[in-house]
């Protein structure tokens, strides 16, 4: 018999230490979402290197601009709010990682009984005054990882609220950057539309005389008059859209609507090398991918504390203090009392909380891996779109410079010859509002070649290092 209970004790610790090793907390691995034959950069080379490593410091050389973005990130709501869920979320973290002490309070009370006569001990005292200084001491033992999987999930929602404050930060720069290069291409469509007014005036006024001289009639000066009223027209938009510009870069910068000083369309000139790396680094820099994986993270060690609540739990709990019925011998060692339990909690039956508690976190789980994906997916399109962006952009470029050298000569060549009576005043007219929308579709070009350019460096996860 003894032989049997020796074996009896030295089995017990291999089948629980066999139990444990079965439901203990699971460790994270990240998913498999990437697929590099998939990745369409078409002609832009992949390798090591990527633009998310470089500094927007480096990538706006723009004085102004780089002033702009650093206001922005000192003032900007966003940028304040995001921080302060980055504190929010510390505190939590600290408490995870207080999760493996014990809790301890201190209660002092004071007990005053009226005793009934016909009680116990009612003959002995009509009342009784009671004063205890008392501490109470709890602490889990982490069998199953529960404790060491909420730590862990505090700190990927911390990492979370970091990459969600990155995030914020890479978007500011780009929106700061877009809006600063769209009010200085209106700043020069202003410019154009300017001049052509000038140019129309003077136009207007030799109609008139060539009118004068039999050259045209009225419905030629009517004409040039209504192409003026046009491109004042086209002035009045203008000047309206970079108002209203003005104003969304201010509240970018945190400020109320003012008026934004700013260089020139012809001075920008960004040098960065396109390089989009391998699509792995998109899940290392960007800050969104990075925010949904932390999200991922987070809700599959929650899943393993929902998993563990179906196990026994190992408390142990201890009170300790003085009591006494006469307050001047309270601290008198005689006083003193202990009281020490340690026990097993096994749930059996809990109206199917624990079970619900679990199937949801499991839902959640996948819910969370699937946005992971979407958000890698959604960063591979932006890559690709931005890449298409720019070298349409670029090729828009070159032939948007010949269709309006074209038109420009046209126009010159149909004023002369209206000049000397061998054109219509209509083919002036034509050529005139031609080479205006070329013009004006031409600074659009060079615009949306620099925005395409700060789009793709907001795409791979630049902004934010």
């Amino acid at each position: 018999m003894n032989i049997i209970y020796k074996y009896k004790f030295a089995i017990l610790p291999l089948v629980f230490l066999s139990l444990q090793s079965c439901f203990v907390a699971k460790d994270y691995e990240q998913p498999e979402i990437v697929n590099e034959e998939n990745f369409r950069t078409d002609n832009i080379p992949q390798d090591s290197l990527t633009m998310a490593d470089v500094s927007w410091r480096d990538m706006f050389t723009d004085p102004v601009l780089q002033d702009y973005i650093e206001e922005g990130l000192q003032n900007n709501i966003d940028i304040r709010v995001a921080l302060q869920q980055i504190v929010s979320a510390e505190a939590y973290l600290k408490q995870g990682k207080a999760g493996y002490f014990p809790s301890v309070t201190i209660n002092p009370t004071y007990t005053h009984q009226e005793l009934s006569s016909n009680s116990q001990f009612g003959n002995f005292f009509s009342s009784l005054n009671q004063y205890e200084l008392s501490a109470d001491l709890s602490w889990e033992a982490d069998i199953w990882g529960k404790i060491r999987s909420q730590k862990r999930a505090y700190e990927a929602s911390y990492l979370q609220s970091v990459a969600a404050h990155q995030a914020v930060k890479t978007t500011l720069i780009a929106n700061i950057a877009s809006t600063y290069y769209q009010l200085l291409s209106l700043d020069e469509q202003r410019r154009i539309t300017e001049q052509t007014i000038e140019t129309r005036k003077k136009s207007l006024e030799t109609n008139k005389a060539l009118k004068e001289a039999g050259n045209i009639t009225e419905v030629g000066v009517k004409q040039t008059e209504a192409q003026l009223y046009t491109a004042q027209a086209i002035l009045i938009d203008t000047n309206n859209q970079i108002r209203l510009l003005e104003n969304t870069m201010s509240i970018l910068l945190g400020k109320e609507p003012e008026d934004i000083n700013r260089t020139s369309l012809a001075q920008q000139n960004i040098d960065t090398e396109l390089k989009t790396g391998v699509p792995a680094q998109l899940l290392r820099n960007r800050p969104d991918v990075i925010q949904a994986e932390y999200g991922l993270v987070n809700a599959f060690e929650m899943t393993n504390v929902a998993r563990a609540n179906f196990y026994p739990s190992l408390t142990l709990t201890a009170t300790g203090g003085l009591q006494s019925l006469d307050l001047g011998e309270l601290l008198d060692t005689n006083s003193l009392f202990a009281t020490i339990i340690g026990g097993i909690t096994q749930p059996i039956f809990q109206r199917r909380q624990i079970k619900t508690q679990y199937e949801a976190s499991q839902a959640q789980q996948e819910q969370a891996r699937l946005q992971f994906r979407q958000a890698f997916l959604t960063a591979t399109k932006e890559v690709a779109d931005a890449l298409y962006n720019y070298e349409a952009a670029t090729d828009k470029i070159e032939v948007k410079q010949k269709e309006f050298d074209a038109y420009d000569i046209a126009t010159d060549y149909s004023q002369e010859l209206l000049n000397n009576g061998l054109a219509n005043y209509l083919e002036v007219l034509t050529a005139r509002q031609n080479a205006l929308n070329s013009q004006l579709d031409l600074i659009t070009a060079k615009y949306n070649q620099l925005n395409s350019i700060v789009n793709l460096y907001q795409a791979v996860g630049g902004g934010w290092k």
